[in-house]
């Protein structure tokens, strides 16, 4: 078992009635009623709620205030910079506001600092150049909200500055013509959900006034910078992201995002957030990882097909440059913490260890094991960090208890990045872990099912396809989870040069084809002819034109029974 909590119902599902009436299957109807939705109308709006779903970007605090500023600049024709951040919400957002500027006809540069050697957020040495280039306003998106020194020295070289971001903010804000970000105290009604790329669309709506057309620009890039961040899919993102796949799937999405599709075998199908989540975004990360963010940018701000195509076979090959670094330092990631699974946060440091790929280090430590993890690539006398978290455990709260042996640190409750001393790095260590035995994660690591499969019915080409209803899913809208138990497992064998499994298990009288990615089959604990409970989502299959449904299993375990 990779979970040793399960949380699986007991009982057969509610399906209420008014959703059947409405014409809901029965999983989809079970699946809306555990989600609060019961209410037909509740549950048409969460499905296929249009443009009321747009919350009004004057409500965020400050936004007169950019929007006054940035029309002064129109005005006056003044040289502008938008700044941004080398990730994909980052590159996304400040695309959209570039080239948003750019339309309406000021001299609008474009800046990314370098992963590797500025780091995030804003520095002195970047507006320095910015100023020296003639630019008399900086406007940040996805980064700025943290870096009060670096607005005051923007300040002190006569330039002006308007801040979008949507991370965490500290007691005291940046001195700026303005600060939009929804999660400053007083941020205002609405937007709380929003990613970078999400409070730069605000800003261009309420620069235009005419969201309809906003959306239709710049969808596909709210989308995927929105879905590439994990941000909620719930509210008015979920709209947004349905309309940008919808762009994506019709072919009229920028030239880019179709040659990615192409470039990775997506242009096929149909796409879905998961698309955005496992074929676009890592490769437009890669290049940032790496510290090449200029063929990204040019790629999603290019009109010539052409140009796209090469781009897009560029960031696939940065991929998997990036691929073999991460493989690399997982192995030496693995090597270092010894046999024993740890219980408290990981916080590993090493020389030679790529910044632009610990953070997806990090991530995998967090999954494999549930804890946090920071992992530290030392230069010198310094290391810089990157963090994650699990569910439950607020990882930016606990930087700010451990402020006192950092240099500086930023970002939110489940991802953040810090720099650290190299003689302060077991200091860091010590306080992360009594902080988090003081402030245990909340709910743990559970694995939790959503339905009982108790009629076969539930697991129908129909009953199975509804659920993409309830797409795009991710981050606060799950693809739901099934529970079956006491299936019987006839077959196991190993697929993708045994890194994954293919099973088939028999329950009902009928037999269901499953997967198991990223499991071997002397790890299932369970053996042909045994009978296993199973955690699994349900989909569609498509091989050679013909479609069946597939079981891909997230956990497995012996049944009661035989354990």
């Amino acid at each position: 078992m990779k979970y040793a909590n399960w949380k699986v119902p007991s009982g057969p599902p509610e399906i209420p009635q008014p959703l059947l009436a409405q014409g809901c299957t029965p999983l989809l109807a079970a699946v809306l009623h555990l989600r609060g939705l019961s209410d037909p109308e509740a549950a048409r709006r969460f499905l296929s709620g249009g443009a009321e779903l747009l919350t009004d970007p004057l409500a965020l605090t400050d936004m007169v205030e950019a929007v006054r500023r940035l029309s002064l600049a129109l005005a006056r024709g003044e040289h502008v910079a938008v700044y941004g951040d080398y990730d994909v919400d980052g590159i996304t957002a400040a695309c959209l506001l570039t080239d948003y500027l750019r339309g309406r006809g000021l001299r609008c540069d474009l800046y990314i600092p370098d992963r590797l050697t500025e780091g995030y957020g804003l520095n002195a040495g970047a507006i320095r150049r910015l100023r020296d280039r003639g630019v008399t306003l900086l406007v940040t998106v996805d980064c700025g909200v943290t870096n009060l020194e670096e607005a005051a020295y923007a300040a002190s070289l006569g330039m002006d500055l308007i801040v979008t971001d949507h991370h965490e903010c500290r007691e005291t804000l940046p001195d700026a013509a303005a600060v939009v970000d929804p999660k400053r105290p007083d941020g205002g009604s609405g937007g709380q959900l929003l990613a970078g790329v999400g409070v730069a669309f605000k800003l261009v709506c309420a620069m235009d006034g005419d969201a309809g057309r906003m959306l239709d620009r710049y969808g596909d890039l709210v989308a995927a910078g929105t879905v590439a961040d994990v941000m909620p899919l719930a509210g008015e993102n979920r709209f947004i992201i349905r309309y940008g796949l919808q762009k994506m799937a019709a072919g009229t999405c920028r030239p880019g995002f179709t040659a990615l599709l192409e470039e990775t075998g997506a242009a096929d199908k149909r796409p879905t957030a998961a698309t955005i989540g496992f074929s676009l975004a890592p490769r437009i990360n890669a290049a940032g990882r790496l510290g090449e963010t200029e063929a990204a940018v040019e790629l999603l701000m290019t009109e010539d097909r052409r140009r796209a195509s090469e781009l897009a076979r560029a960031l696939c090959q940065k991929n998997r440059e990036r691929q073999e670094l991460e493989t690399r330092i997982w192995d030496q990631a693995k090597g270092m913490l010894g046999p024993e699974r740890p219980r408290d946060p990981i916080v590993l440091a090493a020389e030679g260890w790529h910044p632009g790929v610990i953070g997806i280090v990090a991530s995998r430590l967090t999954d494999a094991f549930s804890v946090p993890a920071v992992m530290i690539c030392l230069d010198g006398e310094t290391g810089k960090g990157s963090c994650r978290s699990t569910g439950g455990f607020n990882l930016y709260e606990a930087l700010t208890e451990c402020a006192g042996c950092l240099e500086g640190f930023g970002g939110h409750a489940m991802a953040a990045g810090l720099t650290v001393r190299r003689d302060r790095v077991e200091e860091l260590r010590r306080q992360l872990r009594r902080y988090y035995r003081e402030h245990p994660a909340q709910g743990g690591a559970a694995l939790e099912a959503d339905v009982l499969v108790s009629d076969p019915v539930l697991l129908d080409m129909a009953n199975v396809e509804s659920l993409d209803w309830l797409e795009p899913c991710g981050n606060a809208n799950s693809r739901p989870l099934l529970y079956m138990e006491a299936a019987v497992v006839d077959t196991i064998a190993p697929i993708g040069g045994g890194r994954h499994l293919r099973l088939k298990v028999s329950k009902f009288g009928q037999t269901f084809d499953c997967v198991f990615f990223s499991r071997k089959k002397e790890e299932l604990g369970v053996w042909e002819g045994q009978t296993a409970d199973l955690v699994f989502a349900p989909q569609i299959n498509e091989f050679r034109s013909q479609r069946n449904v597939q079981l891909v299993i997230t956990d497995l375990r012996p049944h009661e029974r035989e354990k």
